[in-house]
């Protein structure tokens, strides 16, 4: 297997693949995703491995603007990452991520955010950020209200050295 990491743009993902990526999320979290194939919102890209028809690794992109204090900044959110249980330690997840990396340092985004805690996010240069966060809630798919909340599991990777 060559794990070659496929990009897909939200707008040409098929139904097949759509429901190959909701199998994955399904087999990789406890989380109930509700057979869709993202979390809470649909990304902008998504980034595969594929080990012949099925997806081996799947990674989403979301360009969002955010408040920090007085600044807007835009940044790209990572989201829905998963392997394939089988296919877990070899190194996928963290092949996906890097080019995801690369792919955040190509466009406008000034930092790259995720939420999680695993060392991969670590050694790849994401640092913790406890941080409170204002959001609106969503819940299956249901818009709520508007909710502020610390949050010890943000964790960001500044892409331009410059800002």
């Amino acid at each position: 297997m060559t794990h070659d990491v496929e990009i897909i743009h939200e707008t040409q993902l098929n139904a097949k693949d759509d429901r190959a990526i909701a199998a994955l999320l399904k087999a990789a979290f406890t989380t109930n995703f509700y057979n869709r194939s993202y979390f809470q919102q649909r990304h902008h890209l998504r980034l595969l491995i594929r080990e012949g028809d099925r997806v081996a690794a799947h990674i989403g992109l979301c360009l969002r603007d955010v408040r920090l204090g007085d600044a807007v900044l835009t940044v790209m959110g990572v989201g829905d990452v998963a392997s394939a249980p089988d296919l877990r330690g070899q190194g996928l997840a963290s092949r996906l991520l890097k080019r995801a990396i690369d792919e955040a340092r190509a466009g406008p985004a000034q930092f790259m955010v995720l939420f999680g805690d695993r060392a991969m996010y670590v050694g790849h240069g994401f640092v913790a950020q406890p941080n409170m966060l204002r959001f609106v809630t969503l819940e299956d798919g249901y818009t709520g209200g508007i909710k502020t909340e610390p949050d010890e599991t943000l964790m960001v990777l500044p892409l331009r050295d410059n800002e």
